[in-house]
C-alpha cells in the first residue's frame, strides 16, 4: 500500500512453537510461596524448579532429555530449613547451581554425574549441598552468578544487602548497601557494574568492586515490583514495571544519563501480573513474559529503541519463565531461543522461537558467536579488580557436531555495516547531460482580455528598459558596429501561434543611396528616443523617403528605427482585442434589450392575473344569489 513502509528485520517474522503435552514436563509440584521469582532456571542440560515440599525447602532439578510424566516420587535436593526461592545456573559449569532460602543461606550444590529421575530404588536418594554460605541475616531473595568471572555469585536479602560471594571459598568480601528490600539486580557483560531495582522505586548502578552507586535515581512509580535486565554488551538497560495508575511499563535507560527513560516510558497494557524481561544479546532482542497471563512479547532493538516483532498467545497462565542459553537450542530448526513456562503448578510447558526458513545450510546471520563455557577471568583476579568479557564459540562448529570453536570476544558490539564506498582508480562512466530540446509552439486557447493587457505593458516595458540600457553601452562603441542578421519569420509562424518576442533592440535599415542593397546598421540611441511613448513605440512605421539627386552616392541615410522583428503578431492581437470589445458591446445591448422585453411581459402577466381574481369574485357572488333564490322559492 502507498506511504506504508515495513522496517527490514531478520526476526520479523519469528513465532512461538508451543510442545505437546506428551512432551512436557508433567507431576510437578511447583512451590506457591508468594515471593518474587522465576521459580525455575534452565541451562543445556538441566532444569530446576522450586519444590513445594515439607519438612523444609527444596528444590528439584530435571534432566531436559526426561520428558513426560515424571514420577510421584524424585530425587530432591534438600538441605535448606525453609522454603527456597531462587535458584541460578553457573555460566561456565552445567552442573553448579546456587540456592537462596527464607532461612537467610544461600547454599552450592554440584548435580550428581549420571542423574536420572527413573530409579529402581524404592525411595530416590536426596542430594546434599556441597557448600554453604552464611553471612545474611534475614532471606535470601535472589541469586545471580557473576557472567564474566568463575564463583562469583551474588546474593540479595531481606537486610537490605547484597553479597559478593567467592564460591570456592566461601567468604564475602564486598556488600552493596540499600535502603529497601532488592526486588531485582542483574550483571554488566563484562561484570564489573550491577544495575538493582528495591521497593523503593529507585534505580541504582553500582561499581560492585567499589561498593558504591554511580547512579541512583527514580524508576518506576507504581507501588508493584519492578525488574531491570542488562543488555548484554551495550551500555543500556530495560526495566518493566507500574505507573502509578497501575499500568504495565517498559524503560530503555542510558548509564551514563540515567536520570529519565530514553523516550519515556512505554505503556504495556493493564495487567496487574510482574512483567518478566530476558534479554538475548546475540539477536538484540528482548522478551517480556507477565506474571498471570500466558502470552510472551518480543521486542527487537533498533536506533535505540525498542521495536515491537510479535506475541505468543497462549490461554494457560504462568507463573514462572526460564529461558535456555543459545549453546543448548536446536540450531538445525532455526530455533533462537527457548522458553519453560509453568501451566497450573503442576507441568512446565517448553516453548521454541523460531525463524521460518527452508534452507537446509547453517544460518550464520542469525546465529552470531554467544558466550561458551569458559570464563575471562578467576574469583581472585576479579576481585582484585581484572574485567573482561567470556570467550564466545561458533556456532557453525556445534551445527556440524564438532567441538565449539572459540572466538575471541572484545568489549564492543559489532558496529552495523557502512555502505561500500566506490574506489576513485576504478572508472565509471560519467552521467551523459540531456541538452533541453525546444518545445514546439502549439497553438492554444486566445488568452483573457486582463492576460493580453498585462502581457502587451510587460513588453513595452522591457523595450524600455532594453532601449536605456543599450543608449549607455553605446556611447562608448561605434556606431558601425556590425549585429547578426535577424532570424526570418516563416508566414506560417507568422499567421499562426504566437511566437515568443526575443529581448532584441529595434534595428535600423541602412540603406544606399541608389537603393541597390539593405543592410542591417546599429541604431544610435538619442535622448529623444530613449524618452518615447509606448503608442510611439509601436506606430506603424513610415515609408523610406526617397535619397535627394544632390546628395552623394557614397553617403548614408540614417532613417527611424523600426518596429523589432515579432511586433506584427502584436499588431493582430490588438485588432483581435477591438473586435472582441465590439462584439461584447453587441452583446450587452441584446441582453438589455431581452431584459427589457421580459420586464414587460412580466408587467403584463400581473395584469392579467389580478383581472382574472376580480372576476372570480363576482362569479362566485351571482352563483351565491341565484342559489339562495332557488332555495326561497
Amino acid at each position: 500500500m502507498a506511504g506504508r513502509f515495513v522496517r527490514s528485520s531478520k526476526y520479523r517474522h519469528v513465532f512461538g512453537r508451543p510442545t505437546r503435552k506428551e512432551q512436557c514436563y508433567d507431576n510437578i509440584r511447583i512451590s506457591k510461596n508468594a515471593w518474587d521469582t522465576n521459580l525455575i532456571k534452565a541451562n543445556p542440560r538441566y532444569l530446576s524448579v522450586n519444590w513445594e515440599a515439607s519438612g523444609g525447602g527444596a528444590f528439584a532439578v530435571i534432566p531436559l532429555n526426561e520428558k513426560g510424566r515424571l514420577p510421584e516420587q524424585l530425587p530432591l535436593f534438600r538441605g535448606h530449613t525453609a522454603v527456597v526461592l531462587d535458584t541460578d545456573w553457573s555460566p561456565f559449569d552445567d552442573s553448579l547451581i546456587a540456592s537462596g532460602s527464607d532461612d537467610g543461606k544461600a547454599f552450592i550444590w554440584r548435580v550428581p554425574e549420571g542423574l536420572s529421575l527413573y530409579t529402581d530404588a524404592d525411595e530416590p536418594t536426596d542430594v546434599a549441598p556441597m557448600s554453604k554460605l552464611v553471612g545474611h541475616s534475614r532471606k535470601v531473595g535472589h541469586v545471580l552468578f557473576n557472567p564474566a568471572a568463575a564463583n562469583v555469585l551474588a546474593t540479595s536479602s531481606g537486610d537490605f544487602t547484597i553479597k559478593m560471594w567467592d564460591i570456592s571459598t566461601g567468604g564475602t568480601r564486598l556488600t552493596l548497601k540499600h535502603t529497601d528490600i532488592v526486588q531485582s539486580l542483574s550483571w554488566s557483560a563484562n561484570g564489573g557494574l550491577m544495575v538493582t531495582t528495591s521497593r523503593d522505586k529507585k534505580l541504582r548502578i553500582w561499581d560492585v568492586r567499589q561498593e558504591k552507586p554511580v547512579h541512583v535515581g527514580p524508576g518506576h512509580a507504581g507501588a508493584k515490583n519492578s525488574r531491570a535486565v542488562w543488555m548484554g554488551e551495550h551500555d543500556r538497560i530495560a526495566t518493566t514495571g507500574f505507573s502509578k495508575m497501575s499500568d504495565r511499563q517498559l524503560g530503555l535507560w542510558d548509564i551514563r544519563s540515567a536520570q529519565e527513560p530514553i523516550g519515556g516510558f512505554d505503556m504495556l497494557d493493564s495487567m496487574s501480573g510482574v512483567c518478566m524481561p530476558f534479554w538475548d544479546d546475540s539477536t538484540q532482542c528482548l522478551y517480556l513474559a507477565g506474571k498471570g497471563d500466558g502470552n510472551i512479547r518480543y521486542y527487537e532493538y533498533e536506533n535505540d529503541a525498542f521495536e515491537y516483532l510479535s506475541e505468543y498467545k497462549s490461554a494457560d497462565p504462568q507463573r514462572g519463565v526460564a529461558f535456555l542459553p543459545k549453546r543448548g537450542l536446536n540450531i538445525h530448526e532455526n530455533e533462537v531461543m527457548r522458553a519453560f513456562k509453568t501451566v497450573n503448578d503442576n507441568y512446565i510447558e517448553p516453548i521454541s522461537f523460531i525463524v521460518p526458513r527452508r534452507a537446509e545450510v547453517f544460518q550464520g546471520d542469525i546465529y552470531p558467536p554467544v558466550p561458551g563455557t569458559r570464563p575471562a577471568m578467576t574469583a581472585q583476579g576479579w576481585f582484585e579488580g581484572g574485567d573482561g568479557i567470556p570467550p564466545k564459540i561458533d556456532l557453525e562448529s556445534v551445527y556440524a557436531g564438532e567441538e565449539p570453536t572459540e572466538i575471541p570476544s572484545d568489549y564492543k558490539p559489532r558496529p552495523p555495516p557502512t555502505p561500500s564506498i566506490v574506489s576513485p582508480t576504478k572508472n565509471v562512466p560519467e552521467p551523459v547531460k540531456e541538452v533541453p530540446q525546444p518545445s514546439p509552439a502549439l497553438r492554444g486557447p486566445p488568452p483573457s482580455m486582463k492576460e493580453q493587457t498585462s502581457s502587451i505593458k510587460d513588453l513595452a516595458s522591457k523595450f524600455i528598459d532594453k532601449d536605456a540600457e543599450e543608449s549607455e553601452d553605446e556611447d562608448d562603441s561605434s556606431s558601425f558596429e556590425e549585429v547578426p542578421k535577424p532570424v526570418d519569420r516563416s508566414e506560417k509562424q507568422t499567421r499562426g501561434a504566437p511566437v515568443p518576442v526575443e529581448k532584441t533592440e529595434p534595428v535600423a535599415i541602412q540603406r544606399d543611396l541608389d537603393g541597390s542593397s539593405d543592410r542591417p546598421a546599429k541604431h544610435t540611441a538619442t535622448p529623444s528616443s530613449t524618452a518615447r511613448s509606448d503608442s510611439q513605440m509601436w506606430k506603424k512605421p513610415e515609408p523610406l523617403s526617397q535619397p535627394s539627386a544632390a546628395a552623394a552616392p557614397s553617403a548614408s541615410l540614417n532613417l527611424p528605427p523600426t518596429p523589432a522583428v515579432g511586433t506584427e503578431p502584436i499588431q493582430g492581437y490588438l485588432q483581435e482585442i477591438k473586435s472582441l470589445l465590439q462584439q461584447q458591446n453587441l452583446t450587452m445591448a441584446a441582453q438589455s434589450a431581452k431584459i427589457g422585453e421580459l420586464t414587460s411581459e412580466v408587467d403584463h402577466l400581473k395584469t392579467n392575473l389580478s383581472g382574472a381574481s376580480n372576476n372570480k369574485d363576482e362569479k362566485i357572488r351571482q352563483l351565491e344569489k341565484e342559489l339562495a333564490a332557488l332555495r326561497s322559492s
